[in-house]
């Protein structure tokens, strides 16, 4: 099996009516296993590489590998294997965490009582078992992180996918998830994972990547960042590459 799960060379995007590349001729390689922290400030094409790893949007140029396949040939073999946890919840509000649940995991292929008995383990894992028959629209922002958590990993992809996926909540729904995370990373998840909690980023990624203006600044573990930059902590060697200036948009 080879080592690499994802093959980045010269890629590019650019979206119709921008006089901007959202990414510009970035090359990256993602070894099977890994913890991969994407870090980056507002505007500096997180979103956009995530989209196009996931097969949500196309690039404008440059070649792109998941698990040796391409997307322009082997998109649906490729969706099978990766899942994807979005920053907004992709969940139904006026379904139960259970029916929202057995209906994603339907759409995976997964029936009967092998997604029962899955959907009922990670509810119960995740500390939801006894709100699972309740509506989505009465989940508190933690409750619904974690829906949406399961959601992406009910098919128990090779690869997944994460932007931002504590954002919001409050601390005990944070470590949960963290939690939950380590433990799929143990079991032979790769894991992509973009966030603004820098402190989170250090405990769990084993590799990191900052981008900016959509290409790579920097690449290595939390300890070869601060190396690089001669910085004590994560937070100032990413100030030191991406600098101070802030990146409003509208």
């Amino acid at each position: 099996m080879q080592n690499n799960i994802i093959d980045i060379e010269h890629l590019y995007k650019q979206y119709e009516g921008s006089e901007f590349f959202s990414v510009k001729d970035l090359s990256l390689v993602i070894k099977r296993g890994v913890f991969f922290g994407i870090l980056g400030p507002n505007g500096a094409g997180k979103t956009t590489l995530i989209s196009m790893l996931c097969g949500l949007i196309k690039p404008t140029s440059g070649k792109l590998l998941v698990n040796e396949l391409s997307y322009t040939t082997h998109a649906n073999l490729i969706k099978q294997q990766i899942g994807v946890v979005p920053q907004e919840y992709a969940l139904y509000p006026t379904l139960t965490a259970f029916e929202n649940l057995c209906f994603l995991g339907s759409m995976y292929g997964l029936k009967g009582k092998v997604l029962k008995e899955r959907v009922n383990h990670y509810l119960d894992y995740l500390g939801l078992e006894v709100f699972k028959h309740k509506r989505i629209n009465t989940y508190s922002g933690g409750m619904k992180r974690r829906v949406n958590l399961i959601a992406g990993i009910l098919h128990e992809p090779s690869i997944l996918f994460l932007d931002e996926p504590t954002v919001g909540v409050d601390l005990q729904s944070r470590l949960v998830i963290v939690d939950f995370l380590k433990q799929l990373h143990q079991k032979g998840t790769t894991i992509i994972y973009t966030s603004h909690h820098l402190a989170e980023v250090e405990e769990l990624c084993t590799q990191i990547a900052i981008i900016d203006r959509g290409t790579i600044y920097a690449l290595g573990t939390g300890e070869d960042l601060k190396l690089q930059t001669g910085k004590e902590t994560l937070e100032q060697a990413f100030l030191a590459l991406t600098g101070t200036n802030l990146r409003d948009d509208v």
